[in-house]
């Protein structure tokens, strides 16, 4: 158990079925009145962040949130697998606990799986990715001063904007938080 007193940016409890985590949090003592812990705290499975006060000796279940990498093997339908390299397990996750950014990873890249009690809600691409381009328009040298940009389509069937200096067959890196270009690739 945990009270609100305890509150520190990071932890997680749970609270009315829910697995929250402290994003902000303060100790309010008023002049009058009794004190209390005016908390913006995160729902960790959907994401939504919401601003709460509470008495600081409300007590909340502590939630344990399990982060592990493993790596992406395969998909079957609605049921991508991710093998535990310490057991070489293959783990089912549903395609619906699978975040956006997921289009920039293939296969044998590690990912970070987050899990409340055995339960995945969340796969984390790594954050830096390295693609090769299949379709994009013939590059040309450029004014490259003017940023101009055109689509590519990656090995992975992602598409982002790219340089006009980039080929087919080229491998570049991409920021899979914003899904954007960042450079080549070296070597």
């Amino acid at each position: 158990m945990i009270t609100a007193g305890d509150f520190r940016n990071g932890v997680t409890f749970e609270m009315d079925g829910n697995v929250m985590q402290v994003v902000e949090f303060q100790h309010v003592k008023p002049g009058k009145g009794a004190a209390f812990v005016r908390t913006k705290m995160k729902n960790v499975i959907t994401g939504a962040v919401t601003e709460t006060s509470f008495n600081p000796t409300a007590k909340f279940e502590e939630a344990t949130v399990e982060r592990k990498t493993m790596e992406y093997s395969y998909n079957d339908g609605n049921l991508y697998y991710f093998m535990d390299p310490e057991t070489y397990e293959l783990v089912p996750i549903d395609e619906s606990v699978l975040s956006d950014n997921f289009k920039f990873v293939k296969e044998n890249m590690a990912c970070t799986i987050s899990s409340y009690k055995e339960k995945p809600f969340l796969v984390e691409p790594p954050t830096f990715v390295e693609l090769e381009v299949t379709d994009t328009d013939p590059g040309f040298a450029g004014n490259t001063a003017t940023n101009a940009t055109k689509p590519a389509t990656l090995e992975t069937g992602a598409e982002i904007k790219v340089p006009l200096f980039i080929n087919p067959g080229d491998r570049i890196r991409v920021d899979t938080r914003v899904g954007e270009y960042l450079e080549r690739a070296k070597g």
